[in-house]
């Protein structure tokens, strides 16, 4: 989930009026975001942004572009004037099958200062290391334009061939030196580890302006206060996603009142001036609209809820920005039908089927056990059962232990099957650090989890506590409450798991089956979920454990 940072008054001078924290909340929701914090002093927005499948909101352009649509001062696709040039980027066949695909474009008139380098280089980041998956897929490189001297070379040398200042260093290195020695060589070294050769960027003086996708170069690899003419580009794997990430900071520098020229990327079989814009459209029907929403929309308030959301419309075919590629079936333009229209405002339908069934006898018992902990103090909360890796592993400090991953995903943020509910909780706990403590919550729900060949189902509760006090002790006496209640005698034994604290973390085990983990939430993990205050935690495997009293 993508965290960004943004003065409020700079969001104000782009949407050229004045909005107040409480309107700045309810617009975000266009954007499926959240406002997380305001730091007065600072004069700092601090904003969650939940669909991974939207990397144009990724910055503060993104959002009072959008803004501007939903509040009527702007309406249908952005205006993006491209300046032609004859500057040109000339790619070798040497990239090839290691990096093959590069954009760019030049931006100028428009002077630099320090908050501005800040919001360049958040985007950048954003969309390198989220939507570019840790740069393998996309990364990019911003220049001082002054300092270049057309053509540029993009090609792939052998790692020892040449040397140049890498930045934030002072010594020349190797290609090779810095996969081994420069922290961000090391940190990327993984996406080359399968290669001889390693791209590089040179312009026609030979100076080296970036190694993709490790570093650029101190030399030329950076803008400075005062910057007037700005050099972007884009090097992956994927053409039409590098398109998109040059579209986007394109249109975001454009916003901000740069001039925007093009670069003429020359590969060895054609020719592809950049920016490109896609100039896609899509058929929307009526009838559609009205079976996914219950709304008879009219042609003419169609137009008007597309355009809110910066789309233009005309004879029934949606018109799609050229910075969005989020757009793969009529059904994602309804979805933002809805959105503009206003979710609250759709109507309910009354209940035209009844039906008359039985509870399975597990889920009696879920409702007794959840009944407890409610009673122990604890507030449930529901969650989808679509997650993501980052925040199922990494973030919880351990590895995959058996994912069922979606093939085809629309969102990376919901892109596999959960395996277990403690990060779920987890997450929560950092979209509410603004909500005093004590934090007690748990949810209950199924997960799935892939055992070699084999998927399992089961039904699983997890349970945290979040304050300054909180310690195993008090987990471990939520746990003696439960079981008492269910007549159930229970042993810890010690146990190690990454989640958890060294010696302050159990196996919780019932008729000789492992059914629960407790403990205290490791330091590494209330680091990675941005949390200051300590965390008690425990998740109990329902369905092992209903077998087990059976």
């Amino acid at each position: 989930m993508p965290t960004i940072t943004f003065s409020l008054q700079d969001l104000q001078d782009l949407l050229k009026r004045k909005i107040n924290l409480e309107q700045l909340k309810d617009l975000l929701h266009y954007a499926k975001g959240d406002f997380e914090d305001y730091d007065e002093e600072e004069d700092e927005v601090k904003v969650d942004l939940s669909d991974t499948n939207l990397p144009y909101l990724w910055s503060v352009e993104g959002i009072s572009r959008l803004i501007k649509g939903v509040l009527g001062k702007e309406k249908g696709i952005p205006k993006l004037k491209i300046n032609k040039s004859k500057y040109s980027v000339i790619v070798d066949r040497s990239v090839k099958k290691i990096r093959p695909y590069i954009d760019a474009f030049v931006a100028k008139e428009c002077k630099v200062d320090d908050y501005l380098i800040k919001q360049i280089i958040q985007l950048q980041e954003k969309l390198s290391e989220t939507y570019g998956r840790k740069r393998k897929k996309i990364a990019i490189g911003v220049y001082s334009h002054k300092k270049i001297k057309y053509p540029i070379y993009y090609k792939a040398i052998d790692p020892e061939s040449i040397k140049f200042v890498p930045l934030e260093f002072r010594k020349e290195m190797t290609q090779k030196q810095i996969l081994e020695e420069h922290p961000k060589g090391k940190e990327y070294a993984w996406i080359l580890k399968d290669f001889k050769k390693y791209p590089i960027l040179i312009d026609d003086k030979n100076e080296v302006l970036s190694f993709p996708p490790i570093i650029n170069s101190n030399t030329t690899g950076k803008i400075e206060e005062d910057d007037d003419e700005i050099f972007f580009e884009a090097t992956g794997i994927n053409l039409e996603e590098v398109l998109l990430v040059t579209n986007i900071f394109a249109q975001a520098l454009y916003d901000r009142g740069f001039k925007i020229y093009s670069v003429n990327v020359k590969y060895p079989d054609k020719k592809i001036t950049t920016p490109y814009l896609f100039n896609e459209k899509i058929k929307i029907k009526r009838e559609t609209i009205k079976e996914l929403l219950g709304l008879d929309l009219k042609e003419s308030e169609i137009k008007k809820l597309l355009e809110r959301m910066r789309y233009n419309y005309v004879r029934g075919k949606a018109l799609i920005p050229p910075y969005r590629k989020d757009i793969l079936h009529e059904v994602d333009v309804i979805e933002d039908i809805a959105i503009s229209y206003g979710y609250d405002k759709i109507k309910s339908l009354p209940l035209t089927t009844y039906s008359i069934g039985n509870k399975l006898p597990i889920v009696e018992f879920i409702d007794k056990v959840r009944e407890i902990v409610i009673g122990l103090g604890y507030q449930e909360i529901l969650s989808p059962i679509l997650i993501n890796k980052d925040v199922l592993y990494e973030k919880m400090n351990i590895q995959d232990f058996g994912t069922v991953e979606i093939d085809h995903y629309m969102s990376e943020t919901y892109s596999v099957v959960r395996t277990w509910l403690l990060p779920i909780l987890m997450e929560f706990l950092q979209k509410n650090r603004h909500i005093e403590y004590p934090q007690k919550v748990f949810e209950q729900g199924p997960v799935t989890v892939r055992k070699g060949d084999e998927i399992k189902d089961y039904e699983r509760i997890a349970i945290v506590s979040a304050h300054e006090k909180t310690d195993f002790t008090e987990t471990k006496q939520v746990l003696d409450s439960l079981f008492r209640d269910l007549g159930i005698n229970y042993e810890i034994e010690e146990t190690e798991h990454g989640s958890f604290i060294e010696g302050r973390v159990g196996r919780v085990v019932f008729n000789g089956k492992e059914i629960a983990y407790i403990g205290e939430i490791s330091p590494v993990v209330l680091k990675n979920f941005g949390l200051s205050v300590p965390v008690s935690a425990m998740e109990i495997n329902l369905s092992e454990l209903f077998e087990a009293i059976k």
